[in-house]
């Protein structure tokens, strides 16, 4: 059964957090982080890609990026941007985007929990990538970025969260993406107990995004037991930072791909292929050949030709945007066979295009639904042969893998909107 936990939170002082409050550090390249940053005393992106806080440009590996990292923190807290809980309490994270609501409660997990497999992942981690958070946490001696975790909603939960949103917010504030942050704070004894409770009774909850920031933790929280052999399960680092969100409230969206070359195909000879495997129709202007005029290269007119259900994809070759729909034939039963960006790369990447492993191979690139269907005509005019729009993969398919004990295909999923740092930091 799932053990979660409130804590003792370390939080932005209410009048700063809009201005400390950051994407994930993973969301930028070191070029880009040190652009986000200037201008932004406040930010914790300065605390999480450290690098930036030098002059000259310097690896983010090196022991001085976390030493830097480290003493930013702790300076901040001490100059009074952030302020020390003195009880252990849960919080509802609300993130509102485009007029859709959803609702996190911040808690700490266990890490026996990752361990034994009630808490389920769904990805691969990477060894480096894993240990810079691991050098992160270990400087910082705190977890600064929370863990994405799904559940299959619960009415006790659902209730105590909505009565907690019935109080006064410690923050709200809209975010440059135009996000609308807010975050209420659940201290009654009887909610802390009906929360803890209510995740005791599920068998199982879900890493959603995050999975390399969950294994670092494990991690540190490891090496922490073997520093201290008399350890009795109960001490911080046995425990992380995590947000949790019913499954009914996720929005997933769709994670593209763009193809650098057609193998050696010629425009047509690419797209007879694609025919023979495929259901295709051509559209224009969202229409079927023959319904006006060429695509518009507007925003709204391209919601038109996105993928409409399970099973299809539009392929975007030579001007021209093709819905292509998967054969019955070829449709497959299992859990991570039938997803719509294996079927893909089953039936045409590999075969065709010569992509074997698209974890390792530089000709395909992978571009988030956020940027929209133009970003993937911009690639094609740009750098790249061919574009993929694909149909979302849904919460419902992840918990199915993850049940099954097996691993999506890389860049299957793109959660939105995207926890912000710095909001929560756990200290171990």
């Amino acid at each position: 059964m799932a053990k979660i936990k409130p804590f003792l939170c370390i939080r932005p002082a209410a009048e700063k957090a809009a201005e400390i409050a950051a994407l994930p550090y993973d969301v930028y390249n070191s070029q880009e982080a040190r652009a986000e940053v200037l201008g932004k005393p406040l930010s914790f992106l300065r605390i999480d890609r450290a690098e930036t806080q030098f002059e000259e440009p310097v690896s983010p590996y090196e022991d001085r990026v976390y030493q830097k990292a480290h003493d930013l923190l702790w300076q901040m807290v001490a100059e009074g941007d952030f302020v020390r809980e003195e009880q252990e309490f849960y919080y509802v994270y609300e993130l509102t985007m485009d007029g859709r609501v959803q609702d996190g409660l911040v808690a700490c997990a266990s890490i026996d929990d990752y361990l034994d497999g009630t808490i389920k992942k769904h990805e691969n981690t990477r060894e480096e990538k894993e240990q810079d958070r691991i050098r992160h946490v270990d400087a910082l001696s705190a977890q600064t970025g929370p863990i994405f975790l799904a559940y299959r909603t619960q009415a006790a939960v659902r209730n105590v969260i909505a009565r907690a949103k019935e109080g006064k917010s410690l923050y709200d504030f809209v975010s440059g993406d135009n996000i609308r942050h807010r975050v209420f704070v659940v201290d009654g004894p009887e909610e802390i107990e009906a929360l803890t409770e209510a995740f005791g009774e599920m068998e199982q909850i879900y890493i959603a995004d995050g999975h390399h920031r969950a294994a670092s933790a494990v991690k540190v929280g490891l090496k922490r037991r073997g520093e201290h052999p008399g350890c009795t399960g109960k001490e911080e680092f046995n425990f992380f930072l995590s947000v949790l969100f019913a499954d009914d409230q996720l929005r997933i969206m769709d994670y593209n791909r763009v193809v650098k070359d057609l193998n050696g195909y010629g425009a047509e000879e690419f797209l007879q292929k694609v025919c023979e495997i495929f259901n295709v129709e051509k559209l224009t202007d969202g229409k079927k050949e023959g319904g006006g005029k060429a695509c518009a290269r507007g925003e709204e007119t391209l919601e038109t030709v996105h993928p409409r259900r399970k099973g299809e994809f539009s392929m975007y070759l030579g001007d021209a945007w093709y819905r292509c729909r998967v054969k019955a034939a070829d449709v497959s039963g299992d859990p991570v066979e039938g997803l719509d960006v294996s079927q893909l790369q089953r039936l045409l990447l590999g075969p065709v295009l010569g992509i074997e492993d698209p974890r390792t191979d530089g000709r395909i690139d992978f571009v988030g639904g956020i940027r929209g269907l133009a970003e993937l005509e911009r690639r094609v005019s740009e750098d790249c042969a061919v574009a993929f729009a694909m149909y979302p993969t849904s919460i419902q398919e992840l918990f199915a893998v993850a049940d099954a004990g097996r691993l999506m295909p890389p860049k299957s999923t793109w959660f939105e909107p995207k926890l912000r740092s710095g909001l929560f930091i756990h200290e171990i």
